[in-house]
């Protein structure tokens, strides 16, 4: 693998090419680069939002990505508005690990942002002002580094991801006694451990660092915040291929699903649905010991 620049030699890179380019105004870095104690490694990314004249120029252009190195692969956001103005982005990954996720903002947006008393939540994870020709970023409020940062739920959301969560667990049933893989997989894997399982872990980690910490998309991170034992019971939910093996997943998916939302019911004063929980452990073992000669005839 090549040569990995410094963080160093990355953000003097950004600006050499930005002093060069007459209708980039303004360049800021954002994100865990600039979060205080953020875990970085050769992996993180680079949030780099350009300030430009004209945002369309660059949305139709992209020779330019290649000045910060060999280009791997990109993705290009479609054009959204962002304070009621255009904006887009390049997500960018270099052949030597380095990540750029370039956001384009109009220099109207710019000016909106400066003048607004609130800083969106991009900002307010972190920035440092790279280059600004113009004075465009004079007045820009300082971040508070609290977004993303979740307030404790509401008995009726902890309800809802309960719920939602047995919902999902009737879809891994029909598929697994289907013996169809991949819907049950996505089902499994993706709504009941990604999303609801997900969550309830993120708010039992809130619990314990006082709703403090911002979680990582996916659960990244989770696992320097969860007890040893917890951990240990989430990796043996996931499984490979087969059938009986996605069953017994699928149960132990929702054991540990039980534990933390007791201890999230515990802690926040909620009631847990033990009543549905009970209906839909005999409906799913029910499911599981269906002849599936009845398929075909079904």
């Amino acid at each position: 693998m090549n040569h990995l620049p410094s963080e160093t030699e990355v953000l003097q890179r950004l600006i050499t090419w930005s002093k060069q380019q007459e209708a980039v105004r303004a360049v800021l870095l954002t994100s865990s680069r600039t979060t205080p104690n953020a875990p970085l490694d050769r992996f993180s990314d680079y949030d780099i939002v350009l300030v430009v004249r004209d945002i369309r120029a660059f949305f139709h252009d992209r020779t330019w990505l290649k000045d910060f190195g060999k280009v791997l692969v990109v993705y290009r956001d479609p054009i959204q508005p962002f304070y009621g103005l255009e904006s887009f982005g390049y997500v960018v990954q270099y052949e030597d690990t380095t990540k750029i996720d370039f956001t384009f903002w109009p220099v109207e947006l710019m000016q909106r942002v400066t003048g607004d008393p609130v800083l969106p939540e991009d900002l307010d994870l972190g920035y440092r002002i790279l280059l600004d020709k113009d004075q465009l970023t004079d007045g820009l409020k300082s971040p508070a580094y609290r977004a993303y940062i979740p307030e404790p739920p509401t008995e009726s959301a902890y309800q809802n991801v309960i719920e939602e969560f047995f919902q999902e667990a009737t879809y891994v049933a029909k598929h697994l006694w289907r013996d169809d893989l991949m819907p049950a997989k996505y089902n499994l894997d993706q709504a009941m451990k990604q999303i609801n399982l997900r969550q309830m872990l993120e708010w039992r980690m809130e619990n314990d660092f006082n709703w403090s910490l911002k979680p990582g998309a996916y659960g990244k991170g989770l696992k320097k915040y969860l007890t040893p034992q917890i951990w240990a019971q989430l990796e043996g939910t996931y499984v490979g291929a087969g059938l009986e093996d996605n069953w017994l997943a699928l149960f132990k998916t929702i054991a540990l699903f039980r534990r933390v939302a007791l201890e999230v019911s515990h802690l926040l004063g909620f009631e847990y649905l033990h009543e549905l929980d009970q209906r839909m452990m005999i409906y799913l073992q029910s499911v599981k010991d269906l002849d599936r000669r009845s398929l075909i005839s079904c």
